[in-house]
């Protein structure tokens, strides 16, 4: 569409989501969504979940790069509520980023709208509540970005697109889980594997899921959007063929399996091409010591005979996981957006101005667990970091940069709780490396942007480690995960301004302060590099009953 050309408002309501497209360079796609409480019975136990308009998991929110996307969130549970759109940068615009550093929470009974437009990524995320311990209860969805009719692919229209949400669940409700951190205790391992929010019986009588035509091929999106876990996902003889990563296109390798951690998406083509019948989907639990497995099930139009009881075995070892890591590449000639640090897409060519090693712990303070990030376990105030730092009562709320870009071990081991938050230089270009001491397996993401995961390796990270980098085509994504007893180096411009979570995808972790902030702040104040707070958005803490005010001018 062109700026100027008339088009008929068209309004399109079907159930509780409206559609209108208005005279606008970019269409607008309005969806109300009333968040309640239901039960349901995943595992076979009645118990309580989060429904978004009646339905566990939530609905997929579809959409199309440059879409103006409206949400407007009614929230009809007992306590604040938040969502966060996993992936989605908001260029410009952390207003709308669902986390208790950005915004205020829904109280309930309220409503929010947030509006944000998902620019050239086109690829597969998903939604989820960052309030509490609510995403142990469910509200959570699949996310597409499809590519616009200029913008081809590099793979044939597939027949179907279908989302895969696998994930570890617990039959406790997510308010016993949220008491067990909040006393200081883990919340243990999960009690079983859900895809798509059911477990499969496995023994012929499960409906299926999805349904192939023999000699199709089909868009499958695999997210993990659980807990604390990291799955393998496989489909019984079937070859899947990775195309996308979390918004970027990759070299198309074919895969037995592929080792979804917690927050990652994978979109993969996969071709209908074995003998009609009902075949299986598999997603185990990895490195836990007593491992976890459910099925979903793929059913042949017109195929006759059940699924072969006899499942696709799942990988062994983290080893085997960090090879696959390291065959993922960025596709270099697709004919899609890209991201552009610093006028060049040849990150590797560029000078680093600064390294921040975050180092994962956890400890005790007064007896209660607690995780960190390089000695700190970040809590959130009660007025959000961006609105503080927004209205000039910063001062009264955080302290920058309370954490060494280089900790020492005394640093990281006298764990301390208070407000995380990194002041990042506008269009700096840096490195961060995370490092993992632990025995246990960590997925980190960052809101706002796209990295370059430039390594993933055994042992202590030092400069001398920069030769192993992948500096001509690591996938440019949001999420990284880090082995045991490894480290992971990132790299990235931070260009887009505004107040940016870094947070362990592992919920337990996250909640009880494994995450923090990066403030990136316009330094000419100027709206070409940020927007300013939206006039609907909320205010609580200290800010509670300020004006609003519009400090940036035009660009």
């Amino acid at each position: 569409m062109k700026v100027g050309v008339k088009l008929l408002a068209v309004c399109l309501c079907v159930a509780t989501v409206t559609v209108v497209m208005v005279q606008a360079e970019d269409p607008y796609f309005h969806h109300v969504w009333n968040v309640t409480y239901g039960s349901a019975s995943p595992l076979g136990v009645p118990q309580q979940v989060i429904l978004i308009n009646g339905q566990f998991p939530g609905p997929n929110l579809n959409s199309t790069s440059n879409n103006n996307v409206i949400v407007n969130v009614f929230n009809n549970l007992d306590e604040p509520f938040l969502i966060t759109w996993n992936g989605i940068q908001h260029r410009k615009n952390s207003w709308q980023d669902g986390t208790a550093g950005t915004m205020c929470p829904i109280p309930p009974g309220k409503n929010f709208t947030y509006h944000f437009q998902p620019k050239d990524q086109i690829g597969s995320y998903f939604y989820y509540p960052t309030t509490a311990m609510h995403r142990a209860a469910g509200a959570f969805g699949g996310l597409r970005v499809n590519s616009r009719l200029l913008i081809p692919v590099p793979y044939a229209d597939p027949e179907d697109d279908y989302t895969v949400l696998i994930n570890d669940w617990y039959t406790k409700s997510h308010t016993q889980l949220k008491k067990f951190l909040d006393s200081g205790r883990t919340i243990g391992r999960p009690d079983g594997i859900l895809i798509n929010g059911k477990a499969g019986k496995g023994d012929g009588s499960d409906q299926p899921l999805f349904t192939l035509k023999q000699g199709k091929t089909y868009r499958v999106r695999i997210c993990n959007v659980g807990l604390k876990t990291s799955l393998n996902f496989r489909i019984q003889n079937h070859k899947m063929k990775l195309v996308e990563m979390e918004g970027s296109h990759v070299l198309q390798n074919d895969y037995d399996s592929l080792d979804v951690h917690v927050g990652q998406c994978f979109g993969v083509i996969v071709t209908a091409n074995q003998e009609p019948k009902d075949y299986y989907m598999v997603a185990s639990t990895r490195f836990l010591k007593k491992a976890l497995a459910t099925t979903g099930l793929l059913r042949y139009e017109g195929g006759k005979g059940l699924a072969s009881p006899q499942l696709p075995a799942a990988p062994v070892g983290w080893a085997w996981s960090l090879n696959q890591f390291r065959s993922f590449r960025w596709n270099l000639t697709a004919s899609a957006a890209r991201p552009n640090p610093q006028g060049s897409y040849h990150y590797g060519k560029i000078n680093i101005t600064r390294t921040i090693k975050l180092v994962n712990t956890q400890g005790k303070i007064d007896g209660k667990l607690r995780y960190a990030l390089s000695g700190v376990s970040h809590t959130d105030p009660e007025t959000p970091l961006k609105l503080a730092e927004y209205f000039g009562v910063a001062d009264k709320v955080f302290k920058y940069d309370i954490i060494s870009d280089n900790p020492t071990s005394d640093q990281i081991k006298n764990i301390k709780i208070e407000p995380n938050v990194l002041n990042i230089t506008h269009r700096t270009f840096i490195e961060v490396v995370f490092e993992n001491h632990e025995k246990s397996v960590q997925s980190w993401h960052l809101d706002g942007y796209s990295f370059f995961a430039v390594a993933v390796e055994p042992g202590t990270w030092t400069p001398e480690k920069r030769k192993n980098y992948n500096l001509l085509d690591a996938v440019s994504r949001h999420t990284v995960q880090v082995y045991p007893k490894c480290w992971a180096a990132i790299l990235l411009t931070f260009d887009n301004c505004g107040m940016w979570n870094i947070r362990s995808e592992n919920s337990e972790r996250r909640y009880l302060g494994q995450q923090l902030y990066a403030s990136v702040l316009s330094p000419e104040k100027s709206l070409r590099d940020e927007y300013n707070m939206p006039e609907s958005s909320l205010q609580c803490g200290l800010v509670k009953d300020k004006p609003k005010i519009n400090p940036y001018a035009g660009a």
